[in-house]
């Protein structure tokens, strides 16, 4: 598990965003962050240097992407 300090204006979907890229609808992890990080449920818009717990998670690409983009 990775450790995340946020800047001024943070949010949790941009957050995932940031931390889970673009590629993988890093959107849908939200719920993963709030999970990981209970203490902060309440938050919407964040701080600065509060330190967040990022979880892996296993990000399926699809099939459809050339190889390129697979990084194969």
């Amino acid at each position: 598990m990775r450790k995340y300090t946020t800047v001024q204006g943070d949010t949790w979907d941009y957050i995932a965003y940031k931390v889970y890229g673009e590629q993988s609808g890093a959107e849908l992890y939200m719920h993963t962050l709030l999970d990981a990080n209970p203490a902060y449920l309440l938050y919407v818009v964040f701080p600065a240097d509060v330190v967040l717990n990022i979880p892996d998670i296993q990000v399926e690409l699809p099939k459809t992407l050339p190889p390129w983009k697979r990084g194969a």
